[in-house]
């Protein structure tokens, strides 16, 4: 049957089955340099609105709810919607990691997720969820545990890790690190729709969107070293995104809005402490035209970042 698929122009057939069975280590391991790997994200933000009816800000929130899996844009039920992407994260994605690892314990498992879910874009490690647990649920989870179940996560495609970079001692910084969700509808679905703060969904949103343009993508930290009273007092000032490609480096800031002078201050700090010529940018949920300050950093909208493919570019 599929090979009769073939002989039909202009089709590329692709046969998947399920993630306990064939992860992206283990083509690694089979084909040996053999073959290639190329990632898959869901629907961007570009896509789903070239087939949504509907206004950019109404395709907006609905794509912060329920995210890019593409069975789910044509369903018109918001209750559809729901159920389905809750039946996907239970019934493929996290039955995949409890079948491929063995997994004992899968409540807990899940009690993580829902954990990772609430505090996407958070510094966090094995340690700090371990202690959350117990302070919060009365949990007792062991950090290496924790961080086994979060490296099968990351297998299934459920969460990517970031690592924090520093920029003006050019290093990577072990931990603490950030999670973000591969897609937004099934991070919801963990928490039942609920807490879907827009500034840290549209930070997710960004980051993926990064990495489908092939940024690798990493979190900058600054630090600052200040005297009182004849004592060094260091202060770390972060950096959303360090985007780089080739010989390319963005510098990029997720803020929803800046309300005021204070704000805007807040969020150009580190962008001004970086002592190199690479673009700087914030990105904000407000229809703005872009423009170029001063310093050189340049503000635009999520929708123009989003819309727009080369929005960095120029």
């Amino acid at each position: 049957m599929l090979n009769g698929l073939l002989r039909i122009e202009n089709i590329d057939i692709y046969v998947t089955g399920s993630n306990s069975k064939f992860l992206s280590t283990d083509i690694v391991t089979e084909f040996r340099g053999r073959g290639e790997e190329i990632r898959i994200y869901p629907l961007s933000y570009s896509e789903f609105m070239s087939v949504y009816n509907g206004d950019k800000l109404e395709g907006w929130a609905e794509y912060c709810t329920y995210g890019g899996l593409p069975l789910v844009v044509p369903m018109k039920n918001d209750e559809r919607k729901m159920n389905y992407l809750k039946e996907q994260q239970r019934n493929v994605y996290i039955n995949d990691v409890i079948e491929r690892n063995n997994v004992k314990n899968d409540n807990k498992l899940i009690n993580l997720v829902e954990v990772i879910s609430s505090s996407i874009g958070s510094l966090s490690n094995s340690k700090k969820i371990s202690d959350t647990f117990k302070s919060t649920a009365n949990i007792n989870i062991d950090p290496k545990t924790i961080s086994s179940y979060l490296k099968y996560l990351e297998e299934a495609f459920i969460i990517e890790k970031i690592n924090r970079y520093d920029v003006k001692g050019k290093k990577y910084l072990s931990t603490p690190y950030k999670f973000y969700f591969s897609d937004i509808g099934i991070r919801n679905s963990f928490i039942n729709f609920r807490q879907q703060e827009e500034t840290h969904i549209m930070e997710n949103i960004i980051y993926l969107e990064l990495k489908r343009r092939g940024f690798n993508v990493d979190v900058g930290v600054i630090e600052l070293k200040t005297t009182k009273e004849n004592e060094n007092i260091y202060k770390q000032l972060e950096i959303d995104f360090i985007a780089n490609k080739g010989n390319n480096k963005y510098y990029i800031q997720s803020a929803f809005n800046m309300p005021t002078t204070e704000k805007i201050e807040q969020e150009e700090r580190p962008l001004l402490k970086i002592n190199d010529s690479f673009k700087k940018f914030i990105i904000v949920k407000d229809y703005i035209k872009r423009n170029r300050d001063e310093n050189g950093i340049i503000t635009m909208s999520i929708f123009d970042f989003l819309l727009d493919i080369n929005s960095l570019e120029y």
